[in-house]
């Protein structure tokens, strides 16, 4: 079987990440958050959090070398029952759900720009296509995404430049009188903008779906999981001090389309609607890329469970044909039953919590096999420190959006305790 390269394990980490949350999150920061400097800061500190994150899933990554991401981990370190669970959230809400979201800001950018399509129409079709382009050969899907990437990447870098050559007239706007009170940092308000923040930098995990299709995964997991990371920080600071530079605070609250706004600003009418549809382009290569990762959970979950065996049928090139089928109806579920709000905040909170659990589980790792000098696996550096800031800044969000959200919270708890019947109907007899 031919193997996924380490250039499409990047291109999928970053792909991932860049995608619905970066061109929306920013309106719904500001409804609860006037101070710029404030807003950049929780960026920033999203980003260190995913490359301790990051840092944690190498290491668990070059010790547990098997595709399906948190499911694999957590079968493995803590009980399959775990696994199952994780494997659940994270094919349904973890990648299903934005898959929805990533598709429905498509067609909202591109409606927009004067397509004069429902956006729900329009991100079906999406959802659709990219389904069938990723159940036919390997080599179209890890071309096709590497190729998206690059795109995507060289039209958000045009537009920074655009923005930063035509002399931004809201400059002022990331200047403050005075800095951040503790108490302010540490305020619900925060936090709840911290869940925004936290699902744009989702997806750094992207690649250890992936695992077991990639090339030498002990070798390169750590190099590409860590640049992803790395990379995508530098461009969100970038990127959303650009939108507060470009366009008015007040225009931009509550706002969903963020560039368009911006790009309304800086380039009058015309050059918005252009630029909606630039933006709608970049947003392929997002939901391409969940597409290719997220169901290589189901693939798993199809292999290790008898009733669910006919999620890990393959095609004759190895694609797990079945699974990603079964995503994409899942993913247009969301799409035609939900809002865009109550499906970021549902997604996100549930996926910060899968995380949160897998990081957990290195410690356990950490103590199964402590490992020497002579092993030559990769090994987190300052071990724990990455961990406990990860656990710290992700668990602190947790705990503050199941204050916000209990009936997201209610829901998770029903899946979590109702998922043992389904648990053990998969395993049918003689598992």
């Amino acid at each position: 079987m031919k193997l996924y390269p380490p250039k499409v394990a990047f291109a999928v980490v970053v792909a991932n990440m860049v995608g619905t949350g970066i061109f929306t999150s920013l309106g719904f920061q500001l409804l609860a958050i006037s101070d710029t400097q404030l807003i950049l800061l929780l960026w920033f500190i999203g980003g260190i959090c995913a490359l301790c994150g990051a840092l944690c899933y190498a290491e668990l990554g070059v010790r547990h070398t098997d595709s399906g991401g948190e499911y694999h981990f957590l079968t493995e370190l803590i009980h399959p029952y775990a696994g199952f669970i994780s494997g659940c959230v994270s094919a349904t809400v973890g990648f299903a759900a934005p898959i929805a979201l990533a598709a429905l800001t498509f067609g909202s950018y591109l409606q927009a720009g004067l397509v004069p399509i429902d956006p729900r129409w329009s991100a079906t079709f999406l959802i659709a296509t990219l389904v069938i382009i990723h159940t036919r050969t390997r080599s179209e899907s890890s071309a096709g995404q590497v190729y998206l990437t690059a795109l995507k990447l060289l039209l958000i870098i045009g537009f920074i430049s655009l923005a930063l050559f035509n002399t931004p007239a809201f400059i002022d706007q990331l200047r403050a009188d005075t800095q951040p009170s503790a108490d302010t940092l540490f305020s619900s308000e925060v936090a709840v903008a911290l869940i925004y923040v936290t699902y744009a930098y989702s997806g750094w995990n992207a690649a250890t779906y992936v695992l077991g299709e990639m090339e030498d995964p002990r070798r390169y997991l750590p190099r590409v999981l860590l640049a992803g990371c790395a990379f995508v920080t530098l461009l969100y600071l970038a990127l959303n001090a650009v939108f507060l530079i470009s366009a008015p605070i007040d225009a931009m609250r509550g706002e969903v389309e963020i560039g368009y706004v911006v790009a309304g600003y800086l380039l009058g009418d015309t050059g918005a609607l252009v630029v909606a549809v630039i933006l709608a382009g970049i947003l392929i290569s997002t939901v391409s890329a969940m597409v290719l990762a997220g169901p290589r959970a189901l693939m798993r979950l199809g292999g290790d469970y008898r009733r669910l065996r006919w999620l890990g049928v393959l095609n004759k090139d190895g694609l797990p044909k079945n699974a990603i089928f079964f995503m994409g109806a899942i993913a247009l579920l969301f799409l035609w039953s939900s809002t865009f709000e109550q499906i970021l905040v549902f997604a996100g909170l549930l996926m910060a919590t899968n995380t949160l659990v897998t990081v957990i589980a290195l410690f356990i790792s950490r103590f199964r096999s402590p490992g020497h000098a002579g092993d030559n696996l990769y090994r987190m550096p300052f071990y724990p420190l990455p961990a406990i800031i990860f656990l710290g800044i992700t668990g602190w969000t947790v705990i503050y959006s199941a204050f916000s959200f209990p009936t997201q919270v209610g829901v998770f708890v029903i899946a979590l305790i109702g998922g043992w019947p389904l648990y053990r109907w998969a395993q049918g007899s003689g598992n």
